[in-house]
């Protein structure tokens, strides 16, 4: 059955529509044994006209509607023709003028801001020469008429016989549209037989079928297909000429899809799946068009929730440091039921069900009562479960929090009981304007057992020795920072929480030798540290959170200090000397000041965007490779900066200073937020950013700083028996420098009579360590050490010690735009095979879906470092590699030494998905071998 709407007919062709008691309609495949409408002559005897089928009087009559607004957008073309305004003709059907009527109804106005200037004076003259009288436009109605069949390429069809066939006959109008082409109406895509018949792709005729049923939880791939038909009904076989385009929104996110067409299955031809992966709970608007136009309901409205709760998402709300609490006093801790997308996930009916709490002494045994003591109760409305836990007694406690026997993300935790006088103690500390609080302890080791006194203060822990047992002396000091931790153990071995005469606590940081003490109020010294750590972290342990802490403590430790504007004026030229000159007797609050920079020689005027040019061609050149103040480890032109402890003569280490310097002015004019924000592009190693917080380097970190020296050296010794090598082959611990000649310059003992110690199986990753912190440390400890100086100025060193390295390079440089198109098309593919293939689109979708910082964190992932060269993609060095892996279902693995993503085989896009996020989230401190 043909259904036409006045709307859907182009103006193809035409016939004058008359009555006919004698039409009909043959058969599709009769219609082409008419060579052409010049034959309509010959086939006008009432004997075939006997011969037609009878035609429905509902389908007769939607023929002559067509019939007669085809008559009337013919008639108008030709007017239009008349007065040389024919290609104005297009524009005027976007204003739904399709007659010599509607040419009457459109006002100049409007007529005006479609048509062009020189084209208005023609149209307006044309339109008031239009006859007023009804009965006189119809007879230029039929003027023109006449003349559109007289200017026909089939103009011996207009016979009176051919006319009368046309005019009487139904089954002229198909022959005629057999036999006109879209040449008579460029703006249209089809003959008019394929509008008579039906037989074109009509996107209101096609319709999508769900495969789910609201509302679906997050994280599983869906798919839905799209059901193509002809105008007519019948299936339409897609393809990709037919622009199928499906967009998927979640407020002002994109959710990339995966596009099927036919399946190669001739059955199904007309059927597209599509597959596309939801991880954000929520309403999503999914839109699908074919050529523009929307198909049958489009656009659709779709509910996605949280999946169940996952233990290694869920969180509890509290700080990273242990937790206070006051015996016989109820605590409250929050926990946020999360899914695996970090959706926040509804918790049981029972929450007690699925969450619990396991309390052991510091001896590791269950205390089951003060364990089966805690009440959980879920809050619908902030949509997190709270837990009520009281402790009888005072003591030190290690507690986990489970759900389902699987332990929370951060629900591992120390509890630090105190007495009520206790607690009271401890506020009177903190409160205290001095903040030098001290407690006696005996120092276990290192060393001789003696007496001791631990002092806190908000920067550091620091132990002193008494001389001539009353003159303290510092033996060595920890910063408070979470890298500082605070192991206790029992006094002796006791049993329970607490014991009569305090307990044992070891205090290590990463980077120096461990120490070891006796404390009588070991817990109130606990205590301090931990209200003192949290006062210099802020609270959670996110990257989020500590940034908003770490940009609040700068604003508030230079609130003194007025954001006025200072004039800065420097040569193009001579950027690094001229500003280095310029700053030079800055002090703390000059620096903390607004900029107003001016180039010597140029008239801009600084509203902002003059500042940021310096900013970013200032840090470009402190950072840049060439110019040797910073250097990589190797020759590749992408690889990681390191501070040059080989730098030239006219590089001084007020160099390192001022680079420095230029990177607490970036975090401070972050700091403020808005149009003030700074970000610095450069490619830092992992192993100064190390230094930068305070961490200890290790062997682990050459892998991505020096991936040449790891190859060649440390892969090599971690896989060689050194207890067997050969005598050539062995190993000292003495560590020898050469020139860039190849020439031996130095030789460093590592160890004490390092040249006589042999390197064993058992004593390599010693050596190891060893090597790392000579070559990554100590050869540029005076480079480092100007550096801080001058990033300390800005910026409070324990606010840096929040971060780990990762986090730091997110602070200082930001995450970076790594655009999924760029990283596509400068990408190297290898592999081949038809589910290769499929892998590969997924990989890109699911890249595509990717946030920023999921971008970054695979970039990081991959390379090392989540910054890019200046140029992207093309200047990476290695070329980022995609490659396959020899195996099924496991987790990705990256050698960031090639910058090479493998990716094993998987079964799903959505199982690749989960385990990208998986890799990149949580497999990303790492180092594999290859």
């Amino acid at each position: 059955m043909w259904q036409f709407e006045d709307s859907e007919i182009y103006s193809i062709g035409m016939i004058h529509p008359s009555h006919s008691r004698h039409s009909g309609l043959s058969m599709l495949s009769g219609v082409s044994q008419f060579s052409g409408i010049s034959t309509l002559s010959g086939c006008g005897t009432p004997d075939q006209l006997d011969r037609l089928p009878e035609l429905p009087a509902a389908e007769e009559k939607r023929l002559r509607r067509a019939a007669q607004v085809l008559q009337q957008r013919l008639v108008l073309r030709q007017w239009l023709s008349t007065h040389k305004l024919q290609h104005v003709y297009t524009k005027l059907l976007s204003l739904d003028v399709t007659s010599l009527e509607d040419v009457y109804w459109l006002e100049d106005t409007t007529a005006r801001h479609v048509l062009d200037p020189k084209d208005f004076g023609s149209w307006s003259a044309a339109r008031h020469s239009l006859p007023t009288g009804k009965e006189a436009l119809q007879t230029l109605k039929m003027e023109l008429w006449s003349t559109v069949v007289k200017n026909s390429k089939h103009q011996d069809a207009w016979t009176w016989g051919g006319m009368l066939i046309v005019s009487v006959s139904v089954c002229g109008l198909v022959t005629l549209a057999a036999m006109t082409q879209p040449s008579l109406a460029p703006e249209a895509k089809h003959s008019l037989l394929q509008y008579v018949t039906g037989k074109y792709l009509h996107p209101p005729s096609c319709r999508v079928e769900w495969g789910w049923e609201e509302p679906q939880v997050v994280g599983e791939t869906m798919c839905f297909t799209v059901l193509c038909y002809q105008r007519n009904g019948q299936p339409y076989p897609i393809c990709d000429t037919d622009e199928l385009a499906v967009s998927i929104s979640h407020g002002t996110r994109k959710v990339q899809a995966v596009i099927e067409l036919g399946c190669g299955d001739p059955a199904q031809a007309n059927v597209a799946r599509v597959q596309f992966t939801v991880r954000t709970a929520g309403v999503y608007l999914i839109s699908v068009t074919i050529g523009g136009a929307g198909v049958c309901d489009s656009p659709y409205r779709k509910w996605f929730v949280a999946g169940r709760v996952e233990a290694r998402r869920s969180r509890v709300r509290r700080p990273l440091a242990a937790l206070v609490w006051t015996a016989r006093s109820p605590r409250a801790l929050h926990i946020h039921p999360r899914d695996r997308y970090d959706n926040p996930a509804p918790a049981p009916p029972q929450p007690h069900a699925g969450f619990s709490i396991k309390i052991n002494t510091l001896t590791g045994e269950l205390d089951e009562k003060l364990s089966s003591s805690a009440v959980f109760q879920y809050d619908s409305v902030n949509q997190r479960v709270t837990m009520t836990l009281c402790f009888p007694n005072a003591g030190v406690y290690k507690a986990a929090i489970y759900y389902e026997d699987v332990l929370l993300h951060n629900g591992q935790f120390d509890c630090i009981v105190l007495t009520p006088s206790d607690a009271a103690t401890v506020q009177r500390n903190l409160s205290s304007r001095r903040h030098n609080i001290t407690f006696e302890a005996r120092l276990l080791s290192p060393g001789r057992p003696r007496r001791v006194l631990c002092c806190l203060n908000p920067k550091q822990l620091i132990v002193k020795d008494y001389m001539f047992k009353f003159i303290p002396k510092r033996i060595t000091s920890f910063r408070l920072c979470p890298s500082t931790k605070l192991i206790m153990e029992p006094a002796g071995g006791a049993a329970g929480g607490a014991a009569e005469g305090g307990g044992e606590v070891c205090v290590e940081d990463g980077v120096q030798e461990a120490v070891r003490l006796q404390c009588a109020q070991r817990d109130l010294l606990a205590a301090c540290f931990t209200h003192l750590l949290l006062d210099n972290c802020g609270g959670e342990d996110s990257f989020k959170n500590k940034q908003e802490f770490f940009y609040s403590e700068m604003r508030k430790a230079h609130s003194k200090h007025p954001h006025d504007k200072l004039s800065l004026r420097v040569t193009r030229a001579d950027l690094i000397r001229s500003s280095l000159k310029a700053t030079k007797h800055f002090t703390v609050a000059d620096w903390c000041k607004n900029f107003d920079v001016s180039f010597q020689g140029e008239q801009g005027v600084d509203w902002g965007g003059v500042r940021r040019e310096w900013f970013t061609q200032v840090c470009a050149q402190l950072f840049d490779a060439r110019r040797a103040l910073f250097v990589p480890f190797s020759d590749a032109p992408a690889a990681l900066v390191h501070p040059n402890p080989a730098r030239p003569p006219h590089l001084k280490l007020k160099h390192f200073e001022f680079a420095g310097k230029m990177v607490g002015k970036c975090l401070y004019e972050s700091a403020l937020g808005g149009s003030y924000r700074q970000l610095v592009r450069a490619r830092l190693t992992r192993s100064f950013r190390a230094q930068l917080i305070g961490l200890r380097v290790h062997y682990k970190y050459f892998e991505q700083d020096d991936p040449e020296l790891y190859l060649s050296k440390i892969k090599y010794i971690l896989e060689t028996d050194l207890d067997a090598a050969e005598p050539e082959l062995e190993l000292y611990f003495v560590e020898e420098e050469y020139d860039g000649a190849g020439q031996l310059v130095n030789t460093c003992e590592l160890v004490p009579d390092g040249a006589r110690t042999r390197v064993r199986n058992s004593t390599k990753l010693q050596y190891l360590d060893l090597v790392a912190q000579r070559r990554l440390a100590a050869r540029t400890r005076a480079e480092t050490d100007a550096f801080l100086r001058g990033l300390t100025l800005l910026v409070p060193d324990n606010l840096l010690a929040i971060f780990d390295e990762n986090e730091l390079e997110l602070l200082v440089c930001g995450t970076g735009e790594a655009c999924a198109a760029d990283w596509r098309a400068h990408a190297l593919v290898c592999g081949a095979g038809r589910d290769w293939e499929r892998l590969v689109g997924w990989f890109w979708a699911a890249l595509s879906n990717f946030s920023t910082e999921e971008r970054a964190r695979l970039l990081q992932f991959t390379t090392g470092c989540s910054q890019l060269p200046p140029g992207g993609f093309q200047e990476l060095n290695p070329r980022f590699q995609l490659s396959p892996a020899p195996t099924s279902g496991a987790l990705p693995t990256a050698h960031t030494c090639f910058n090479q993503l493998c990716l094993p085989h998987y079964d799903s896009y959505e199982q690749l998905v989960r385990a990208l996020l998986w890799a990149i989230n949580e497999g990303g401190e790492g180092f594999g071998m290859i």
